[in-house]
């Protein structure tokens, strides 16, 4: 095969890598394996928390080349992908394929503790902090912590340390 590991133009040679036994390239911190080195070194990026890819237009940084893509798409207004269901239409291809379970009614990722199904993956792993009690994101002024990271944002104000919150239930 390709001795760089790395994308080729040939479809061939892209088809001879599913049958090697599984995805090459594997992350060593959580083990999820890529085809492609390329997708291997952005997923890299989830563990350490890095934001490297700035927007040009308003500043906000993103974990990889396809999220500022995608993000670049909030300010073109361009939505390329629409259901052939119901005409909705979605900045990501994969936002499309998420909103085409709301048609489906697939939901692919089970709770083992108490069987709730969710049809995508953060829906399912925010729940499960219900489970583990886990709040990992916390109020820099008043320690305060959060199961979500939505919290931590406007417009409801914390009479104890003036942040404030996306909803007065979070207070």
């Amino acid at each position: 095969l390709h001795q760089s590991g790395g994308r080729t133009k040939s479809p061939w040679y892209r088809h001879l890598r599913i049958h090697r036994g599984g995805k090459p390239f594997i992350c060593i911190t959580c083990k999820k394996g890529f085809w492609f080195r390329g997708a291997l070194l952005d997923h890299m990026i989830t563990h350490t928390g890095e934001k490297p890819y700035p927007c040009k237009t308003c500043g906000k940084r993103l974990r990889s080349r396809a999220g500022l893509l995608t993000h670049m798409k909030t300010h073109t207004g361009e939505k390329p992908y629409s259901c052939k269901t119901c005409g909705k239409i979605f900045r990501s291809r994969s936002g499309l394929s998420l909103h085409i379970r709301t048609h489906t009614g697939e939901k692919p990722y089970p709770c083992n503790t108490c069987g709730k199904r969710f049809s995508d993956i953060s829906a399912f792993r925010r729940h499960m902090r219900v489970h583990t009690g886990e709040k990992p994101y916390s109020c820099e002024t008043c320690g305060r912590c959060f199961v979500t990271s939505g919290v931590l944002k406007k417009p409801y104000p914390c009479n104890t340390c003036g942040k404030t919150f996306i909803r007065s239930s979070n207070l």
